[in-house]
């Protein structure tokens, strides 16, 4: 039996912690869904339909790693795909508490599902998609930090701005 995980995020952009977390559940499951959240709460800088792009080509040399978007709830989408469990990146502790709370209410709603923790490398704990975008709009430099075509992105669309 295929063993299929979900790494939903907004990307936007997508990072090198990302990334990293994308590489190391491919390490432990037959396929990696990257789930591009579509989220009428929040207001991306990038369309559904630009991040997909983005984390396309920024997962294109991982084996088994494949993008989609989802919209709703995360546990209906991991059924769909029928993933065994869904990946989280947690940064710094501050993460837990809120990423805790949804793998426990994912679990009450689906318990066949679980939820793994994965923190990024240390050289990418504090990143975070908001921070990157800020650095780049003040005219600052990411690279290491993204890959190389997402700084160039940046740019471009914060200058339309």
């Amino acid at each position: 039996m295929k063993r299929t995980v979900v790494y939903p995020g907004s990307f936007d952009p997508i990072t090198n912690g990302h990334l990293d977390v994308v590489e190391r559940a491919a390490r432990f499951f037959d396929e990696v869904v990257v789930a591009v959240a579509v989220n009428v709460e929040k207001a991306p800088l990038f369309t559904v339909k630009e991040r997909k792009a983005m984390v396309e080509r920024a997962v294109k040399h991982i084996p088994h790693a494949r993008v989609d978007s989802f919209g709703g709830l995360l546990v209906d989408y991991a059924r769909k795909v029928k993933a065994v469990a869904i990946v989280r990146g947690l940064r710094m502790v501050s993460d837990f508490e809120f990423e805790l709370q949804l793998a426990l209410m994912n679990r009450r709603m689906e318990p066949r599902i679980e939820t793994i923790f994965l923190a990024p490398r240390d050289t990418y704990i504090y990143l975070s998609s908001r921070m990157i975008k800020e650095i780049v709009r003040l005219d600052g430099d990411v690279n290491g930090l993204v890959p190389p075509f997402v700084q160039e992105t940046l740019r471009r669309k914060l200058r339309r701005r």
